[in-house]
């Protein structure tokens, strides 16, 4: 589904952004990597490599925008081109918002939703050269229905729906689709920390009985990122069981 194509996937060295980025590989995708941790991205690119597809893994803190151009300006002079840009890196920093301090409101808007808009803003030309691409930004549900202890991170996944849309319409009379993917209890080891009490709770709140996996946002991806999906923009598709209906 993805054959030629060059896909830019952030978060990429564990959870749901390692899951893409191989079921891209999987469809014939060429990977560029970025992550704040080398090591597990590098092990991702091997895994890539093995399925007989070019990948190159970097070491970006997509919060400064002159490390992320300057990667997507490396990537470019090596593969020519960015068809896909997948943004997925993401942290939470949870307590009840009376409690919450100031650093943990900055770092998860900076990291969730700055590095989001500096990835689309450094990926944008190359592709409107092109007059082609898709853009995929992982959201959240909590960024569609708030929850409690977690304010930042869910000013900062409803905060990517509004950028997705906003760039959806600035972009689409040049080809380029943006889209948004809201994940639900997926499970990673971000959610796997949880207290036992909080995921017995989720799961009873669940239609379909069960808590997804990185490979169900993964498919979703991977829809939006091929031909199949290219007269869909500015959309935000739930990906939770149910429990958002």
């Amino acid at each position: 589904m993805l054959g030629n194509k060059v896909a830019l996937v952030t978060g990429a060295a564990q959870g749901i952004g390692r899951e893409i980025a191989l079921v891209f590989a999987r469809e014939g995708a060429n990977l560029a990597l970025f992550d704040c941790d080398l090591a597990m991205l590098e092990k991702v690119a091997s895994e890539a490599r093995a399925l007989g597809r070019t990948a190159a893994a970097m070491a970006v803190d997509v919060r400064d925008s002159a490390q992320t151009l300057a990667g997507v300006n490396k990537i470019i002079d090596s593969f020519k081109q960015i068809d896909i840009l997948v943004n997925n890196a993401g942290i939470t920093r949870d307590n009840f918002f009376l409690r919450m301090q100031e650093a943990d409101w900055d770092a998860v808007i900076s990291v969730n939703l700055t590095g989001t808009f500096n990835m689309i803003k450094a990926v944008a030309k190359p592709m409107l050269k092109r007059r082609a691409g898709a853009i995929i930004n992982i959201a959240s549900i909590i960024g569609l229905i708030g929850n409690a202890g977690q304010a930042n991170y869910a000013a900062s996944k409803a905060g990517i729906i509004g950028l997705t849309k906003s760039v959806a319409r600035e972009l689409a009379s040049r080809g380029i689709t943006a889209n948004a993917i809201a994940p639900g209890f997926i499970r990673t080891r971000m959610t796997e920390g949880l207290p036992e009490e909080i995921k017995k709770k989720m799961l009873e709140s669940i239609p379909l009985g069960r808590f997804g996996e990185p490979a169900d946002v993964a498919h979703v991806a991977l829809f939006l990122a091929s031909d199949l999906a290219k007269y869909i923009t500015g959309q935000v598709i739930v990906v939770d069981g149910g429990m958002v209906m």
